[in-house]
């Protein structure tokens, strides 16, 4: 019942917000932010090279599905092997779920053996802004000329369960799969779902 609810809560979080800032096809806009190690980290940095985009909140039941069944670092692991630089993205600001120091977002890297590329931290919620970013998580798979190919759900399962991970199509996987190989991508746009991001009020 309260994994139902939370289903529930996540998906209306989704379908509240305002319409899409960027669209598929579109180019990505650009950002610069600092990472958990104190680099800067942009989407132009990377220009020649596959990007995926991930919003991310640690406490977020949708998300501990993912990072707590290990499906989430494996992703990473499996396209970061493959040349993708995976970016996550902490949208929440301070005093709100999720939000993290760097410290606190280095020692969860370790903890989980997270294979992102980096962790970028937007307590401002700039960034999350800049591409009406909803849900945690929250998608985006960016070309290597910089256009969006795909955003949106990481799966069509939207559960906190874990046991809905097996059987679960994978838009994020199917679309750089397609992508990488030349081929379109099926699916470019799907409604998020997990916790709404916790944006500065």
């Amino acid at each position: 019942m309260i994994a139902r609810r939370l289903a529930v809560l996540g998906l209306a979080a989704g379908l509240a917000l305002p319409a899409m800032a960027v669209r598929p096809g579109e180019t990505a806009p650009d950002f610069k932010g600092t990472d958990s190690n104190g680099k800067t980290q942009s989407v132009s940095q990377y220009k020649g090279k596959w990007v995926v985009l991930e919003w991310h909140n640690q406490g977020c039941p949708f998300e501990r599905k993912h990072y707590e069944s290990g499906n989430m670092e494996s992703l990473q692991k499996q396209w970061t092997d493959k040349g993708v630089v995976w970016l996550s993205i902490i949208s929440s600001a301070p005093g709100e779920q999720g939000y993290v120091t760097a410290a606190q977002e280095n020692d969860y890297i370790r903890k989980m053996k997270v294979a992102a590329s980096a962790v970028v931290l937007d307590p401002s919620g700039s960034i999350g802004h800049l591409y009406a970013a909803k849900t945690t998580p929250h998608m985006f798979v960016i070309d290597p000329q910089g256009k969006l190919v795909y955003m949106g759900a990481i799966d069509d399962k939207p559960s906190p369960d874990p046991a809905t991970l097996k059987g679960a199509k994978n838009y994020l996987n199917d679309a750089l799969t397609a992508a990488m190989a030349g081929q379109p991508v099926a699916v470019t746009s799907t409604r998020p779902y997990g916790c709404a991001v916790k944006y500065p009020n």
